[in-house]
């Protein structure tokens, strides 16, 4: 390159001699008087570089930190090497020095220690926090995963194409991000939550196998494992394929992935990947998204438990979670009683067996004379400890946090291991909070038993063709086999309230495809940010995205979400009308 003729990180003790150029930036300055150590830093890595000259000296310290710098000299061996750094056995003694950027504002962090500083202000200079070697080195790795996805798959033959960002709202678009039409005044585009419904259409189509890694936009809340309004995905989509050919794939792909990835010393699951019916998962775990290096298990305790005291009483359903050897105090199971509370638990109830198995502490006194049979559903044991819940509904999420609480507290967590399963066999539909009558998972998935399930079961009975694969209790990915028959789409539909118009007013384009010969097909689309995240040990998804959003879905870099000019909103045909002093937004 014309600029430099080496990097940052490449010379070693073999280019001693050699007349070198340099560009950087100027991370460091070590000031001795008689002569002055500073080293450059680029994408590559570090070089010192030594001046005596007072020239020279006068010059670097008249640079600030973090301006970018060329420097042209000769290459030497260093008096005191560094066995930490790569090129720490040599130093360059420049005969030229160049500013060519020069830091004109006050550092508002070391770039050093960026990650220590206040989140909102690493996110407002995330291009100095991206120049942190450990910053940088998550984005270079997940530059690596993707790369490696996308190998893998062509490997496997499925072949990238990419779908339309701007497409249409749907029924059950209420978490889009609409775009006004300026052509089209009053109507809306919509990006795209998933490409589900172009992926299905290139099936139909007549292309075999598809992937892309697919940018997805949803207006939602962040969380530590979820990254607000866009996200990426590995979306694939087989035609003439059933669940087992999806498992069969991305189990090698999963797997795969992890295998390469994964820090060293760590255990990956190969497949075939374990596999738990959802009702079940719900059942042992408390949870969809189990994490199997737990080892505790939630257990039904109701026909043991009900009746047997005031908090106990009929309509309730009672869970415990039991764990031996338990040396813990009163206090650490006050303050796990307190957090179930705080998560939403009407109470955490308890006790322990003595060492000679007699039930103590806790609610001891209501359950002496069933303690037997408690010991035997819970496999408790004397010394044990059993934490109960009971609640009229709910009760299997807070016994699933209650479990997950004990696993972490008490340090029970299986070490340096990637447990991976597919949580099959889900309802195809649920009421929400309001009592309407919806779809569990996904609008498009085959009902187990098509259209005759449909019309002759209870529509909580009917489960569907659904599936998560989840990895140390993270989801990483949902899929289904696809509904391609219109009239099972026409029924899986009039059974939650849309009737025929709705489907071919909203899914037009893929009900119309499926009269046309319409192959059965498959797919999955595991989260490319969630791998990334699980592999490089972040318990923060923001920290493997380049440009994050902070948690309140705000770009504190660029100022987004901000305001339009009046003409930009003239042109879409928008008029806002804000809320007025005590309105609702």
């Amino acid at each position: 390159m014309e600029m430099r003729t080496h990097n940052c990180g490449e010379l070693r003790e073999g280019d001693v001699g050699k007349r070198v150029k340099l560009c950087g930036w100027l991370s460091s300055i070590r000031d001795l008087g008689a002569v002055i150590f500073f080293v450059l830093r680029d994408f590559y890595g570090y070089t010192q570089a030594v001046v005596s000259d007072e020239d020279k000296k006068e010059q670097i310290r008249a640079i600030p930190r973090e301006s970018t710098v060329s420097v042209e000299g000769t290459v030497m061996l260093r008096s005191a090497p560094n066995p930490d750094m790569p090129t720490g056995l040599i130093e360059i003694a420049p005969d030229s020095i160049e500013v060519l950027g020069k830091c004109y504002e006050q550092l508002p962090f070391e770039v050093a220690t960026s990650t220590q500083s206040r989140e909102d202000v690493r996110l407002k200079y995330r291009f100095l926090d991206l120049r942190n070697p450990e910053v940088k080195d998550k984005i270079v790795f997940r530059s690596k995963v993707v790369s490696w996805l996308r190998n893998k798959m062509t490997e496997l033959g499925f072949l990238e194409i990419t779908t339309p960002i701007l497409t249409s709202s749907s029924p059950e678009g209420a978490r889009d991000y609409i775009v006004p039409s300026r052509l089209y005044p009053g109507h809306f585009y919509a990006l795209p939550q998933a490409p589900q419904q172009y992926k299905q259409l290139l099936m139909a189509s007549g292309f075999d196998k598809y992937f892309q890694i697919a940018p997805c936009f949803r207006d939602e809340d962040a969380r530590a494992d979820r990254s607000p309004g866009e996200f990426y995905q590995l979306d694939t989509e087989m035609c003439f394929a059933t669940q087992e050919d999806v498992f069969a794939v991305m189990e090698q792909v999963l797997s795969g992935v992890f295998k390469e990835f994964a820090p060293k010393g760590y255990t990956v699951d190969e497949g075939p990947f374990r596999r738990i019916a959802y009702r079940d998962a719900m059942r042992d775990y408390g949870t969809d998204k189990p994490d199997l290096r737990n080892p505790l298990l939630v257990k039904d305790v109701t026909d043991i438990l009900a009746g047997k005291a005031p908090f106990f009483e009929e309509g309730k359903t009672i869970k415990a979670i039991a764990v031996n050897n338990f040396k813990e105090t009163r206090k650490w199971i006050d303050a796990l009683a307190e957090r179930a509370k705080q998560n939403g638990a009407s109470n955490m109830y308890w006790f322990k067996l003595d060492e000679k198995g007699e039930a103590v502490g806790g609610i001891s006194k209501f359950v002496v004379d069933v303690k037997d049979a408690l010991a035997d559903r819970l496999g408790l044991e004397a010394g044990g400890f059993a934490a109960i819940l009971a609640e009229e509904k709910g009760v299997e999420k807070q016994a699933g946090y209650v479990r997950t609480e004990l696993g972490v507290g008490l340090d029970l967590i299986e070490k340096n291991a990637f447990r991976f399963c597919w949580i099959v066999d889900f309802p195809m539909y649920e009421y929400d909070d309001d009592g309407n009558l919806g779809f569990c998972h996904n609008p498009f998935s085959m009902p187990q038993g098509g259209l005759e399930a449909l019309n002759a079961k209870d529509p909580l009975d009917v489960l569907a063709y659904q599936y998560d694969s989840v990895v140390n209790g993270v989801e990483l990915s949902s899929g289904a086999v696809r509904n391609h028959e219109p009239a099972i789409m026409e029924r899986a539909f009039e059974i939650v309230g849309y009737g025929k118009e709705v489907i071919e007013e909203k899914f037009s384009a893929l009900y119309n495809a499926f009269k046309f010969g319409a192959p059965p097909h498959a797919g999955i689309a595991p989260g490319v940010d969630r791998i990334v995240m699980l592999l490089c040990g972040e318990q923060s998804i923001r920290e493997i995205i380049t440009f994050p959003m902070d948690r309140n879905a705000r770009d504190v870099l660029m100022g987004a979400p901000s305001t339009v000019t009046q003409k930009q909103l003239d042109d879409v045909h928008i008029r806002i009308e804000m809320p007025k002093d005590g309105e609702k937004h």
